[in-house]
């Protein structure tokens, strides 16, 4: 039987590249997942460098400590928490300034074949979609507590869907004759509003309308951003992997400005005043090879800037 691996991460030597390692840096993996980057930084890394890998889901930071590699190596520090307390935990753990931070929004392959998680429509499992399995708030709290308005603006925000108001309705309409707590039962609710050209997109953007919501995913996103602007040094690089429009607007704007509005400053001679240099002016995106090997791949981009300064 083959062993499916816990994830496979996108553009890993281009990200690894991005961040301009220096052997002697201190660095932040904020999304450990399988650790394939997290492993990767620390190749590159000197005896006296340091790297501190973020991860909410206890899965990820269990099997790192596990593993030989990464639970014995002294020059890295598994943080349990989600990056949007990036700050928090760089003072807690005594880090400083970081010379790099690499952030992959992707889920990991381990959740989407989990059937347990509920990340995936593939699975028959409970409708959970946590990160954080201590959380509070799974998808089926959130199809049972939303608003029918509540339901609709995260179908056509975080979902981009068309039948959003549709879907809200006959998920408020199906609750009432009892609970939603399973994915068989949502996919029996909304198959009928579900193009089948599109069977599989739209199936996708549902889940991840509810992935975001229940993880508040572009609020942590947000406040990792802001965050980040503020612990890296000088020549400091930020590097960040997305997967949906959403997030990739979101950062793209972000590391244009410096701010989470996109909105360009420029000096009394037309230059521009954000604090980051664009290490390319467009996204960095797989290539066919990469795509053939890992279609999860297709959708990564990959953008990357340096905080100004000297170091």
């Amino acid at each position: 039987m083959t062993v499916q691996p816990y994830h496979i991460p996108a553009l890993f030597v281009q990200s690894l590249d991005a961040l301009n390692i220096k052997p002697s840096g201190t660095y932040a993996d904020c999304t450990l997942g399988g650790g394939g980057h997290t492993r990767g930084i620390l190749q590159r890394l000197g005896h006296e460098g340091r790297l501190l890998s973020f991860d909410q889901d206890t899965d990820a930071i269990n099997r790192a400590v596990a593993e030989r590699e990464l639970g014995g190596d002294p020059r890295l520090t598994l943080v349990h928490g989600n990056f949007r307390y990036l700050r928090n935990f760089l003072r807690f753990y005594g880090a400083g300034e970081v010379d790099g931070i690499l952030a992959d929004l992707g889920v990991s392959f381990h959740h989407f074949d989990d059937p347990e998680r509920g990340f995936s429509f593939r699975w028959d499992g409970a409708l959970d979609m946590r990160m954080n399995r201590d959380a509070r708030r799974s998808a089926a709290t959130v199809i049972a507590e939303a608003s029918e308005a509540e339901l609709a603006d995260m179908f056509h925000l975080y979902g981009e869907l068309r039948q959003a108001r549709k879907l809200a309705s006959a998920i408020v309409k199906a609750r009432a004759q009892g609970a939603i707590t399973t994915v068989p039962r949502l996919l029996e609710v909304i198959s009928p509003l579900i193009s089948p050209r599109q069977e599989k997109k739209e199936l996708a953007q549902v889940f991840q309308a509810l992935r975001i919501v229940v993880n508040n995913e572009i609020d942590a996103l947000r406040q990792l951003l802001t965050q980040a602007l503020e612990v890296l040094g000088p020549g400091g690089r930020l590097a960040v992997i997305t997967y949906h429009s959403l997030e990739d607007r979101l950062v793209k704007n972000f590391l244009k400005t410096g701010n989470l509005e996109g909105k360009e400053t420029k000096d009394f001679f037309g230059r521009s005043l954000s604090p980051f240099r664009l290490v390319s002016s467009k996204p960095i995106v797989p290539d066919e090879s990469e795509i053939e090997a890992n279609p999860r791949a297709r959708s990564a981009k990959l953008r990357v800037a340096e905080k100004v300064g000297v170091n």
